[in-house]
Parts: C-alpha cells; sequence; structure tokens
C-alpha cells in the first residue's frame, strides 16, 4: 500500500458527478502533479487528499488509516498533525508577523512557546527569511509571502506538503524560486502533491497526473 491511496473514489455535489469513480496511488516520497483545465476535478480532488472534505462514496487511505471513515475532529486531527498546506493565495493573517504565521500550526497543536518559537526561527532560515520574521505579510513581496506559507506548512514536520498553484500570483522569478524550494524539500524524503494547470510545472515534476472530468487521462513518470 502506498502512502496514499485512493480506492473508488467518488464526489458529487447534487446531481453533479465531479470525480467518477477513482484509483490512485501515491508512494512516499513522491513529487506529483495534477493538471489539467479549469473544471476537471483537480481542486475537488485536492480537497479529498488534504481532508478538507471526504468522498461522496470509496475510500481514502492515508497510511493505513481510512480518512473516509473519521468524524470530523479526528479528521481534523490528521489534517493538523499529518499534513502541510500552501495555497496560491498564501493564506497567512496579516495582523501576525512572519514568525507568529508560522508558530500557528505549531499553537494548534499543543507546542511549548519556546519550543514553537525554536521551529519557527530554524524554518524561517530555511526558507530565507531570517532577517524579516518580525514583518508582517503586507511589508513582504508575493516570493516572500509564499516562503513563509511553506515554512508555515513545514512547521509540525508533515508526512505530506499540498500545494494548490502555488506559484500563480508570482512572477516568474519569484516562481522559479519557490519551484527550486520544493525541489529541495522533495530530494530531502518530502512527498509533495502540487495541483496546476501549467504544462510546464507539471514536467519539473518526478510524477505528473492529468485529469479530465475528475478522471485520469493520464500518469506519466519522469525517468
Amino acid at each position: 500500500m502506498g502512502q496514499i491511496q485512493l480506492k473508488q473514489v467518488t464526489k458529487t455535489f447534487g446531481d453533479v458527478e465531479v470525480i467518477p469513480p477513482l484509483d490512485l496511488t501515491i508512494q512516499d516520497g513522491e513529487f506529483t502533479v495534477f493538471v489539467g483545465p479549469s473544471g476537471c476535478g483537480k481542486s475537488t480532488l485536492m480537497n479529498i487528499l488534504g481532508c478538507l472534505d471526504q468522498p461522496t462514496s470509496g475510500s481514502y487511505f492515508l497510511g493505513a488509516d481510512d480518512t473516509s471513515t473519521m468524524p470530523d475532529d479526528e479528521l481534523s486531527g490528521v489534517r493538523g498533525a499529518r499534513l502541510g498546506f500552501v495555497f496560491q493565495s498564501y493564506n497567512l493573517i496579516q495582523q501576525l508577523n512572519v514568525l507568529e504565521n508560522i508558530e500557528m500550526p505549531l499553537f494548534y497543536q499543543g507546542y511549548a512557546e519556546d519550543e514553537s518559537h525554536d521551529i519557527a526561527m530554524s524554518l524561517a532560515k530555511r526558507v530565507g527569511l531570517d532577517t524579516r520574521v518580525h514583518h508582517k505579510p503586507f511589508e513582504l513581496s508575493g516570493g516572500q509571502q509564499q516562503r513563509v506559507a511553506i515554512a508555515r506548512a513545514l512547521a509540525v514536520d508533515p508526512l505530506i506538503i499540498l500545494a494548490d498553484e502555488p506559484t500563480g500570483n508570482l512572477d516568474s522569478r519569484s516562481g522559479a524560486e519557490i519551484l527550486d524550494l520544493f525541489d529541495e524539500l522533495h530530494d530531502q524524503g518530502k512527498t509533495l502533491i502540487m495541483v496546476t494547470h501549467s504544462d510546464e510545472l507539471a514536467e519539473r515534476s518526478a510524477r505528473w497526473v492529468r485529469l479530465r472530468d475528475g478522471l485520469v487521462e493520464s500518469d506519466e513518470r519522469r525517468t
């Protein structure tokens, strides 16, 4: 069994079947990108993989745990402890500085204040922002804000990092820097899952899965 396994997963909204029965396995340490046009089911699938939503039917195994049968509070615990999220819009808290934003997942997981501070400082340095830890998000460039978001995603040392169009709001230089950072995380053994509409970004990954109408149209690996 892979680190992630979908077995006959479906998702419907009303009478609309967004994801027909889908089987998919992602192994530990893989860098997988889901690519396809708007409306192909990428975001819906990402929400299921990130335990932000549950399938209408079928099973989603995260390791040995079937998350599709979990109650909301248990699912929230899995999401907070085992998954890290990076969004196109960064989703930073504007009233908090860089260090405080990175510390947020640690706070919710009950880390001691001193330990949270040390982890956040280490991560800020890792993403090249150790000299800007007291700046608020609005004082940073888009690329710097996304670096904060990546550091926050890494705070609890998650098993899996999920990124939804992480370079969509960035210029080409900042986007390339963020992708280089993802490459480094993959080289360090992290499991990465990214959603994008860009074939160019997809081809940087080890595996790209093309979706159409919720189905896997192609599944390719770079050798």
